[in-house]
């Protein structure tokens, strides 16, 4: 790996935001290809964060820093790849369900997967069925993540995923669902396509979908 792509890759695991975006502007200069500093640089660092959150070795401030410092490279990257036009790894809304507020989960989700290349569109917290659903019929996404963190605010999971059935869009999306209460026997229930414990999981989840 070249040097500079090594900083960076270092530096995003560390969370240094300001080495990697020294590292991403080093890198800018010497004219190397944009895909290569996105996806040896940071997308590969943040993978490697991922695994050491599942192995125990990092816990979730370490995450978070870590995808802080990733998106400081990554909105300096992100006219290079415009201009390369490098393709993203696929397109994701999240959102957490209506009559919930909390986002610290969701926004750590949106970090990890803006770090594996994914093109995230937040609608942020407190998302009825019906703003989901216009948003999928706009940009027309791979996957829809939910949140929730409150027993009451769970149904409106189910809700939504009816609602894409009675617009005939089902079919169209895949549907990720997670937060403190959420389970797997729930996400079955539902019939929602996957569940995932952490932002770890659920970017190995969405990847997976839509190998």
């Amino acid at each position: 790996m070249e040097p500079v792509l090594q900083a960076i890759y270092d530096a995003v695991i560390e969370g240094d935001a300001d080495a990697v975006g020294e590292g991403v502007g080093k890198a800018i200069d010497a004219g190397l290809n944009p895909g290569s500093i996105l996806n040896d640089g940071m997308v590969a660092a943040m993978s490697e964060v991922g695994k050491l959150f599942e192995e125990g070795e990092f816990f979730v401030p370490e995450m978070l820093i870590a995808a802080r410092a990733m998106q400081t490279g990554l909105a300096l990257l992100k006219p290079q790849l415009v201009k390369a036009d490098i393709k993203s790894a696929g397109k994701v809304i999240a959102g957490t369900v209506k009559g919930d507020l909390h986002d610290i989960g969701k926004n750590l989700v949106c970090m990890m997967l803006e770090g594996a290349a994914f093109e995230i569109i937040d609608l942020g917290t407190d998302v009825s069925a019906e703003q989901i659903i216009d948003a999928v019929k706009q940009h027309q996404p791979q996957v829809i993540a939910l949140s929730a963190l409150l027993t009451t605010t769970m149904p409106n999971m189910e809700e939504l995923i009816k609602s894409l059935d009675a617009e005939g869009i089902r079919d169209q999306v895949k549907v990720v669902i997670g937060g403190a209460p959420v389970t797997q026997d729930y996400a079955n229930d539902i019939g929602a396509d996957g569940y995932a414990a952490d932002a770890s999981r659920a970017t190995s989840m969405v990847k997976d979908l839509i190998a």
